[in-house]
């Protein structure tokens, strides 16, 4: 795709922000990688559904949140990126005489909403504070920790297909598994909001697990360092970190990228890597499992872009 069929889509009236050649490495927890040709920031939703009426039909659309589970290659994408943290940024408490439902948006960080549920004595919500992610994040990859998944708190979702049309689905439209969601009907549809349902309990009790899970995760994780969470699914019965342990890659690194020593399963940018040092380190990685352990890891992260 060449600039001048970038410079196509009609920006007048919209009320959100629209960059051309963004970097993404400003975008993405791992701090590295190439520039997106064009993002775009809705104001709102209204705003969301008249933007991608215009983007070209048969330009990709990516959704990026917190972008905590993405490595761009240093090419860059061939696409438009609509970030949604800070501005899909509305969440509710919606309450009835049985339970409570939390509406969130797609920009939502994770954390928020297990603080918001606690401050209003529901239960339940309390890992998604261990989640680094967005909401939007979060349904489109059944993100989870400390043995509880998304989308067993999902009541509805609310998505947008590529003509700006809202609709709401409900969790049996899906296929949900490990780390994985994918529609039963093969649709063109984005996640821009959700409504949680928790119960009603104790938010002191809820507050307090929150910081025990937060406290665990700071002892376990190399939080200051640039990474993506988990880079490997585990494996059925076992753990990634442990094979990546078992296999020696503690402390293997590639230019500015390295397995943590803090968390084996945890890549961190040690300073100025490229999302090439990144994946070819993934690539060792995969490969050294491979031949020790006979197992060959599966990609938690997304890798998009050109190299």
């Amino acid at each position: 795709m060449d600039m001048a069929e970038i410079a196509e889509i009609e920006t007048s009236g919209l009320r959100g922000n629209f960059k051309r050649n963004e970097p993404m490495r400003k975008h993405v927890s791992w701090r590295a990688g190439g520039a997106a040709d064009r993002t775009y920031a809705p104001a709102d939703l209204d705003d969301l559904a008249i933007f991608l009426r215009r983007v070209p039909e048969h330009e990709p659309v990516l959704f990026v949140g917190l972008g905590s589970n993405l490595l761009v290659r240093d090419g860059g994408l061939r696409a438009t990126v609509v970030f949604t943290h800070r501005v899909l940024a509305r969440f509710f408490l919606q309450e009835s005489p049985a339970s409570a439902e939390i509406y969130a948006e797609a920009g939502v960080a994770s954390p928020k909403v297990a603080r918001f549920a606690a401050v209003h004595n529901l239960e339940g919500a309390e890992f998604l504070a261990g989640i680094p992610g967005t909401v939007g994040g979060a349904l489109a990859m059944n993100a989870g920790c400390y043995g509880s998944e998304t989308w067993n708190a999902v009541a509805r979702v609310r998505t947008i297909d590529r003509a700006g049309r809202l609709q709401i689905r409900e969790p049996n439209e899906y296929a949900v598994g490990y780390r994985s969601v994918l529609p039963l009907q093969a649709r063109d549809e984005f996640f821009v909001a959700a409504w949680f349902r928790f119960v009603r309990g104790n938010g002191d009790r809820a507050r307090q697990k929150i910081k025990e899970l937060l406290s665990r995760r700071i002892a376990t994780q190399p939080l200051a360092e640039p990474n993506a969470g988990s880079v490997f699914r585990n494996p059925p019965g076992d753990y990634a970190a442990r094979l990546i342990e078992a296999s020696g890659l503690k402390g293997r690194r590639i230019g500015g990228a390295e397995v943590s020593s803090v968390h084996a399963n945890f890549i961190v940018n040690k300073g100025e890597a490229t999302a090439r040092d990144i994946e070819e380190l993934i690539v060792l990685v995969q490969e050294t499992v491979k031949r020790e352990a006979q197992v060959m890891l599966e990609l938690e992260v997304q890798i998009l872009g050109e190299s």
